[in-house]
């Protein structure tokens, strides 16, 4: 007895062609930006390539004069000779630079979340905070001293002013930005005022006001140190204007470095607590 096949189906025009196969997603690379021992391995890269060029500048070529850029071996001798005085002043940096963006962060999205639910406090506020945010900061350095002298004050406010404004345009954007169907969703659902804030307004606004805090962070910074150049009492900034007041150009150079790798721990510590807090982001987005 003869096994029967599974009849073909046909067409006008002839059996139909076997339906193409599906590709299969070939995994990414390790080494590719942000994913495995690429996150650690590149900039590990970038990091050297930058140290060989500054000591090929500095040391072979000798384009660069030591009192602009010394050497990157004037500069670690510098550093060891007294690293307990150098963290010292990094730890008071990191602390005024993440007081100041704490309280930013905090204002920026109160005033974010006012304007986003109030378009009469948007179209009233939005050209003054425009404005203050063209003023330069460092002009307003002599008159933070003689309000409030010299310390930490002055520097949490230098801070403050730098951080908000970003904060609080991101925050707005993200409010007013939900997505059509996800609005229209919650009116389907007959969800109030604040469940649609609740659950779908803010989750939807979060990518968002979390962009500007990664804007913000490395502001902070900035605005730290130049609060310490003003009217600080000690930290980085202060131990630069030391150090440059007496020709200690490596101490300086320590001291902006130091800044440097403040920064990225703390930018990077701000994108680890976003991918923990919204860990849907990357699954529903893609780079491609």
């Amino acid at each position: 007895m003869t096994e029967l096949s599974p009849p073909q189906q046909t067409s006008a025009t002839g059996p139909e062609p076997a339906p193409a196969p599906v590709p299969v997603p070939v995994p990414r690379s390790g080494l590719r930006r942000g994913t495995g021992t690429g996150a650690v391995l590149l900039p590990s890269a970038g990091l050297l390539v930058a140290l060989g060029v500054w000591w090929l500048l500095t040391s072979v070529l000798k384009v660069v004069h030591p009192v602009v850029l010394p050497p990157p071996g004037a500069v670690l001798s510098a550093f060891t000779a007294a690293p307990a005085r150098f963290l010292e002043h990094t730890g008071d940096t990191t602390v005024e630079t993440l007081a100041g963006f704490a309280l930013s962060a905090a204002c920026g999205v109160l005033i974010g979340l006012s304007l986003a639910g109030s378009p009469l406090l948007e179209r009233m506020f939005t050209p003054l905070l425009v404005a203050v945010n063209a003023v330069p900061k460092i002009a307003l350095g002599p008159l933070l001293v003689g309000a409030l002298g010299w310390g930490q004050k002055p520097v949490l406010t230098m801070v403050f002013l730098l951080c908000f404004f970003p904060i609080v345009l991101s925050t707005a954007t993200g409010l007013t930005s939900t997505p059509a169907d996800l609005a229209e969703l919650a009116r389907s659902l007959d969800a109030s005022r604040w469940q649609a804030f609740r659950k779908v307004r803010l989750p939807a606004a979060l990518p968002q006001i979390f962009v500007g805090l990664k804007v913000a962070m490395p502001l902070a910074a900035i605005g730290a140190v130049i609060g310490e150049f003003l009217a600080g009492e000690s930290g980085l900034g202060y131990l630069i204007v030391q150090a440059g007041g007496v020709g200690d150009v490596a101490t300086a150079w320590v001291a902006i470095i130091l800044i440097g790798l403040m920064s990225i721990l703390l930018y990077f510590a701000l994108v680890l607590m976003e991918r923990f807090a919204l860990p849907w982001v990357r699954e529903t987005t893609s780079r491609n």
